[in-house]
């Protein structure tokens, strides 16, 4: 985009539609090599008598015909260029007939209507539609649609759309027909068609209210198998949505298509859900736990859509959390009480401390409602979707469960069929409880993650205990002055044998407990608590309820303690990473002088405890969480490591990590072994919380086997890798083989990588996990491995699920690979940034981020890094999307 720079649009500007669109008639001729689009548009001016033109978006289109009121348009009267069609001198209401033709099969960008291998398909969130015809495609634009599908019976014999099916016919030529009505008005985004040939499942979910709605998931037919899961997980949220939003669905049939190519992960259309077949598709032998977990929260996350996002929606695209936050927060509650709360919430905040933290540090930092964008698909980010609904977990917090629905169900009844903003659902919130808002919508307005520095004052005489706390936010790049937040920070006082009760000293709200919720709203604050009968360990942000960055002075003695009292499950687990994440630094410090650094006994001691609660629990002593006792036990990840960097030190993050995580191997082996042996017993698979925490206790303890590099701990790996009966072992069997650095396991890694994928050749979505693997070994050799790969007979370049395996898997989890000195993998992804860029600019755009964060690293690799950013940027023709995140990197 050397020549010419894109358009900012800014949130300030927003005007509301000059034309309505009433009714939207559609009709599709789908052929091989092109496709004719019908559209009859029933157009409003909203003000009589105006004079303004309509301008109507479109791209890539060829105009066939153009007619208003059944009578050609002459020319002088619109005008056409590469993103508009300009009429002039319409009437207040009239029909506006367009004909466009497109060429489905050509449209590598995955948007508007395109194909998936033999099937026709459409993704039009967030401005794809513009790519079937002409339209004004904007989410505050909603109309009533109708549309017909007509194509080869024999190539294509299911053709949908949103809504209802109401007729449906033959045509010459061995061409059939259907119609679909969609009694809801929706926004163009929410549009929707497939064709192709496919088989379904059925299943009918009976409404609160007494209703038949027919469930029908539709796949190919060498997947049918493979979707009882989804279906389960479907009826599981319909339930769930009535019993704790009485939100109740509102049509005659709800579907889900699977699509091998598809951007995103899975799309609400109304009526007709698509879902990236990764999303969807689930089976013990084909599918991880992980997966299966994956399956359940997107399913209901599309689903609960229907009324966050569908029935009511977004007026423009900087209110994309106003649906997305609100459906994240709704989904994780879901998953949360269908398995373990603790694990979730625990799963949860990893990724958003790793990840979404980073993109607040980062050039692309924006808040929760962006105030400006150049190309909206670049805002389907973690801020807008994790840490909107952290967002929205603290007004739920703050009003409790009671106070939160009244205010969903006012939002929803208020606003139902609108296109509204963010600040109307937080107007609802406020309208039930009488809160003023005005202070905790500076979560939505100001980017960054919130500081805080908290100091603790016991006072033995008095038994009081004091916090002190002063909050702070960096300067990111929308603006330097931060405003203090309103933070809900939920807190206990933990003493030597567990929880204390005591008084929290509130003029306005005294109370008694060992649990309290304080508002912090000032730049500094303080808080007093009495009867406090022995000096305290503050148990900080329970649940992690608000998404900030604590620096409290823990003694390693104190985050014991908290690892061993602590009555919260999130900070048990948190205390166990903090002096983790303490000992490996040490260790790295120690690593430029000493060969062999030592291991601070802390954390052995804490691992020990953890081990011993394990092995009691695995054997049916006691009842504790196998799942959480493994995510406990689990070292913090190299890219959570290099999150608590300033600068991050590559190599010795990793080498460091790796020590720590032997020493342990080396120091608790047979206790490990024994929790395996106890776990490794064979029994049926079940996909069941209970089941899944077996299973990730027991990979978790073999991942530390393995890293003994024992021949035992090898050839125990290997035979869990050619006897297991699911996906989960027998994947995570192959990563610790592949991934492991002892010659034990150098001699059998080509060999196993070899069968898994003459077993599973096959199966798509396994060999993209083969990919993977293989992509985020972080042995020497690996880009090497991956440019190979590029060149294999089943990796395609326009699928993004290979795409996100292979480039992804090496550049975003392959740390120590990617930033090898040498420059190597910035000069890799730069390459296949460029080529990417002419084909699926959203996928180029998202695979750029590693680049982006050059800020945090050494001045060798900052060079280099901003030498692959400026070679990007100096390309001619460049998209808006891979520009964007360029210019604003650099």
């Amino acid at each position: 985009m050397k020549d010419a720079q894109p358009n900012t649009i800014y949130l300030k500007d927003y005007i509301a539609p000059a034309y309505n669109i009433i009714k939207t008639d559609l009709t599709f001729d789908l052929y091989e090599d092109y496709a004719d689009v019908t559209s009859r548009l029933t157009i409003e001016k909203a003000t009589a008598g105006s004079d303004a033109p309509l301008v109507l978006d479109g791209q890539d289109l060829e105009l066939l015909s153009l007619k208003i009121e059944g009578k050609a348009v002459v020319e002088g009267n619109y005008s056409i260029t590469d993103e508009q069609l300009t009429i002039r001198h319409v009437p207040n209401i009239f029909v506006l007939e367009c004909v466009t033709r497109i060429k489905p099969q050509d449209n590598t960008s995955l948007e508007g209507l395109y194909k998936s291998k033999k099937m026709f398909c459409t993704q039009c969130e967030a401005e794809g539609f513009r790519k079937i015809t002409y339209y004004l495609d904007r989410p505050d634009v909603m109309s009533e649609f109708q549309t017909t599908v007509k194509a080869d019976k024999v190539r294509y014999p299911v053709l949908l759309s949103n809504g209802n099916k109401i007729s449906e016919g033959s045509i010459d030529g061995g061409r059939h027909w259907v119609s679909w009505h969609d009694p809801h008005k929706k926004p163009c985004y929410l549009f929707a068609l497939v064709a192709g040939d496919l088989v379904n499942i059925d299943e009918t979910f009976i409404t609160q209210s007494g209703r038949d709605v027919l469930l029908r998931i539709f796949v190919e037919e060498k997947d049918k198998a493979k979707c009882d899961h989804a279906m389960i997980s479907l009826k599981k949220a319909m339930k769930w949505d009535e019993k704790v939003y009485g939100r109740e669905y509102d049509l005659e049939l709800f579907m889900i298509v699977a699509v091998d190519d598809f951007n995103m992960g899975a799309m609400e259309n109304k009526g007709l859900n698509i879902f990236n077949s990764s999303c969807v598709l689930a089976s013990p032998e084909t599918t991880t736990d992980e997966s299966f977990q994956s399956v359940e929260g997107i399913v209901a996350h599309e689903y609960f859509h229907n009324w966050s996002g569908n029935r009511v929606t977004c007026r423009d695209w900087f209110q994309l959390s106003l649906k997305e936050g609100f459906t994240v927060f709704r989904d994780a509650e879901f998953s949360a009480d269908m398995g373990s709360r603790t694990v979730k919430r625990v799963e949860d905040v990893n990724l958003l401390r790793t990840h979404q933290f980073a993109e607040d540090a980062g050039p692309m930092a924006h808040p929760v409602q962006p105030s400006s964008f150049i190309e909206i698909s670049n805002f389907y980010t973690l801020t807008v979707y994790e840490k909107g609904a952290e967002v929205v977990r603290m007004i739920h917090s703050l009003l409790g469960s009671e106070l939160f629905r009244k205010g969903s169900d006012l939002y929803f009844d208020r606003h139902d069929g609108c296109a509204v903003t963010i600040d109307e659902f937080v107007q609802a919130m406020a309208d039930v409880s009488g809160r003023d808002f005005t202070q905790f919508k500076r979560w939505y307005s100001q980017a960054g993650t919130p500081r805080l520095k908290i100091k603790g004052l016991y006072d033995a005489e008095a038994k009081t205990y004091r916090l002190d706390i002063s909050q702070s936010c960096p300067p990111t790049p929308e603006s330097e002055q931060k405003f203090p937040f309103h933070i809900p920070m939920a807190i206990g006082l933990v003493g030597k044998d567990g929880p204390l009760n005591c008084l929290l000293s509130d003029d306005k709200n005294p109370s008694v407990g060992d649990t309290f919720v304080l508002e912090i709203t000032e730049a500094k604050q303080s808080f007093v608590f009495n009867d406090v009968m022995e000096a305290p360990v503050p148990s900080l942000f329970r649940n992690f309820s608000a998404p900030v960055k604590v620096t409290f002075d823990y003694s390693l003695e104190d985050l014991q303690r908290l690892v061993a009292k602590d009555s919260d499950g999130f900070c048990r687990w948190d205390a166990s990473q903090q002096i983790a994440v303490r000992v490996i630094k040490d260790v790295m410090i120690a690593l430029g002088n000493e060969p062999a650094p030592s291991v601070n006994e802390a954390l052995l001691v804490a691992q020990r405890q953890l081990v011993l609660q394990a092995k009691d629990a695995a054997q049916g002593a006691s009842e504790q969480d196998l799942q959480m006792l493994a995510y406990a036990m689990t070292l913090p990840s190299e890219e959570y490591l290099a999150e608590t960097q300033s600068i991050v030190d590559i190599e010795s993050t990793h080498h460091a990590r790796v020590r720590v995580k032997r020493k342990l191997a080396t120091l608790l082996y047979q206790d490990y072994l024994d929790i395996y042996k106890v776990l490794a017993s064979p029994q049926p698979f079940k996909v069941d919380a209970a089941s899944i925490a077996q299973r990730k206790l027991k990979n978790t303890v073999l991942s530390y086997l393995v890293s003994s590099g024992k021949q035992d701990a090898i050839d125990l790996c290997y035979k869990q890798f050619v006897t297991a009966d699911n996906m989960t072992d027998e994947l995570a069997a192959l990563t610790e083989i592949v991934h492991s650095t002892s010659s034990a396991a150098k001699t059998i890694q080509a060999d196993c990588l070899d069968e898994f994928y003459r077993k599973w050749e096959s199966e798509t979505l396994v060999i993209n996990r083969w990919f993977g693997v293989q992509a985020s070994d972080p042995n020497p050799g690996s880009l090497n491995r991956v440019k190979q790969l590029l060149e294999h007979e089943v990796f395609d370049a326009s699928n993004p699920n290979k795409l996100r395996a292979l480039v992804g898997g090496f550049c975003g989890r392959n740390i120590i690979g990617f930033h090898d000195r040498s420059g190597d993998g910035y000069e890799f992804l730069t390459e296949q940034i460029l080529i990417l860029d002419t084909k699926n600019p959203q996928i180029a755009s998202r695979l750029l981020t590693p680049l982006t964060r050059w800020k945090k690293f050494d001045d060798q690799r900052q060079a280099l890094m901003k030498k692959a950013l400026e070679r990007i940027q100096n390309e001619t023709n460049l998209s808006k999307d891979v520009f964007e995140v360029v210019s604003k990197s650099l």
